[in-house]
């Protein structure tokens, strides 16, 4: 009878010890798959804050090419003339190359092969215009939550005849303008595009 009890309480013990070994790797498997859920979180936010810090990179970027048209840092400066109403001087295929070039990221418009496909705009020098280059401005990168590097941007000068009006005499300028910006990391980038019309003074309003 005693035996037939031992026995009886080891396999109860047996199937105890079974029982906790499948809760324990029941609980292990589920702490993995929380801890691995929360890791992909935390990546997936990291990476929409970086889109995010190259995405304000890139306005910055359309912002100051709109004020490099305006005239930039010195709107007597030869690189202000070129954008002088009805000007198309400086506009040239290659967008102009070379740190020293007034007309450096100026870029004539090609219908068949559009400037802002072509240009290299991640890759430092070239034929892209530096943030600040003509306008003075400045912004910090590296480091923490900066950008990795400056915005860049090219300016088309696009082709804008009215009903009524003369093609061969530009009465106003319209440009394409391509910025990019950087994330954190420079492999994170954003381009955005927009258009901007530079009115005449004398017709009167704002561009």
């Amino acid at each position: 009878m005693r035996r037939w009890d031992i026995k009886r309480s080891e396999r109860a013990g047996g199937a105890a010890l079974l029982t906790a070994l499948f809760v324990l790797l029941a609980v292990l498997i589920i702490g993995v798959s929380a801890a691995q859920t929360a890791l992909n979180a935390e990546k997936s936010a990291r990476n929409e804050r970086d889109r995010h810090i190259a995405f304000q990179g890139a306005e910055a970027g359309l912002l100051d090419a709109e004020r490099d048209i305006e005239g930039g840092a010195d709107p007597a400066s030869a690189r202000a003339a070129l954008f002088g109403a009805g000007s198309a001087l400086g506009f040239a295929d290659g967008c102009g190359r070379g740190s020293d070039n007034v007309n450096l990221g100026l870029c004539v418009y090609t219908p068949q092969a559009p400037a802002w496909q072509a240009a290299e705009l991640a890759q430092p020098g070239g034929a892209v215009t530096p943030y600040g280059k003509f306008t003075g401005a400045a912004l910090p990168v590296g480091g923490g939550t900066l950008p990795a590097s400056a915005p860049r941007y090219i300016i088309e000068l696009m082709p804008l005849v009215r009903a009524g009006e003369d093609a061969g005499r530009r009465a106003t300028n319209l440009y394409r303008i391509t910025a990019i910006g950087f994330g954190v990391r420079p492999t994170t980038q954003v381009v955005l595009q927009e258009f901007y019309r530079k009115v005449a003074p004398a017709e009167g309003g704002v561009p």
